[in-house]
């Protein structure tokens, strides 16, 4: 039995644009173990999202995945064709996205959007979708279910908006949730809330994707890591591992700024310069440009993503001079 609920192998993304095509997802692989939590952590642009929308199928117009697979529960999915890739999603797969008030219909009733997927994907009827729609509404802990059945998108707040997603994306028990950001601009009490859940629906069976920036979101639920930067994994290990032991520089300039915040430091750290353009990308490392220990090999080759311990891997010639010496 294959317990990866996801297996995306050297996954590249091309975007075309009126100057030329881009690849913000490079040479991506990745796993979800069944039953596990699995985050990806990166700056805005870094290819997090973009690397879900591909597993999804849903890469923009001008998108294609151009190399590498992508594997649930053992099935190829990367080839498929449109209409099997929509069979799969809700059923199979489902994804919650940044903003919900963007992703729901405004003018439609919550619960007879989620109804729509019940529907869309089961032969049930009116009645028994709507008995569905509102068991979920009570899983996910939406208080006063039937009320809420009847609202609007602007009628509940940011969580209850949230929890809907979150109800519509698991009312089919799909074997995998990727969670875009799922705490983007919810107060703290609400967030603590909605990682609850994600645990709950975890430890319920269903394997989890978590796309974040928030460092304090990936180290509150997730089993594994990866850290993006400029379309690549730079850095992967299991949780502890990775907040304990930090490898890449990038990675390490990440915790240091959370950490000054945390220790009450006068002075922010931050990481020099910004995420390069992808149209002007460095001829070596992607973060030879900010990166502090940057030498002549880092300017001019890109390194590989190594094994440094058992399950952690870095991409950083300085790691392989470590391990040689």
């Amino acid at each position: 039995m294959n317990d990866r609920t996801l297996e995306v192998r050297n996954l590249n993304v091309t975007i075309r644009t009126d100057r030329r095509e881009v690849r913000p997802v490079n040479d991506v692989s990745l796993d979800v173990l069944a039953g596990s939590i699995v985050g990806i952590v990166g700056e805005s642009g870094c290819g997090k999202s973009m690397t879900a929308r591909a597993v999804m199928g849903l890469l923009p117009y001008s998108g294609k995945v151009d190399g590498g697979t992508v594997r649930l529960c053992g099935r190829e999915i990367t080839a498929l064709p449109e209409k099997e890739r929509r069979k799969l999603r809700g059923s199979e797969i489902s994804m919650i996205f940044q903003e919900p008030m963007t992703s729901l219909n405004p003018v439609i009733k919550v619960g007879k959007q989620v109804e729509e997927t019940i529907r869309l994907h089961t032969e049930c009827s009116r009645e028994e979708a709507k008995e569905k729609t509102l068991a979920m509404f009570r899983e996910v802990e939406i208080p006063e279910a039937e009320t809420r059945y009847h609202c609007y998108p602007h009628q509940l707040s940011g969580g209850l908006r949230q929890r809907v997603m979150i109800a519509m994306a698991m009312v089919c028990k799909p074997k995998l949730l990727i969670a875009d950001e799922p705490t983007t601009a919810l107060d703290v009490t609400v967030e603590a809330q909605i990682l609850n859940l994600l645990e709950h629906l975890r430890d319920a069976g269903t394997s989890v994707l978590i796309i974040s920036h928030n460092l304090g979101v990936i180290a509150r639920v997730c089993d594994y890591v990866y850290v993006m930067y400029a379309g690549r994994i730079v850095e992967q290990a299991a949780t502890e591992v990775l907040f304990g032991r930090p490898t890449h520089p990038y990675t390490r300039g990440l915790f240091r700024s959370v950490n000054s915040l945390r220790e009450g430091s006068a002075t922010l750290e931050t990481i020099p310069g910004v995420v390069p353009n992808l149209f002007r990308l460095p001829a070596g490392c992607s973060f030879s440009l900010r990166c502090g220990q940057c030498g002549a090999n880092c300017e001019k080759n890109m390194p590989e993503l190594l094994e440094t311990e058992p399950d952690h891997r870095v991409r950083c010639f300085l790691t392989e001079k470590e391990d040689a010496e």
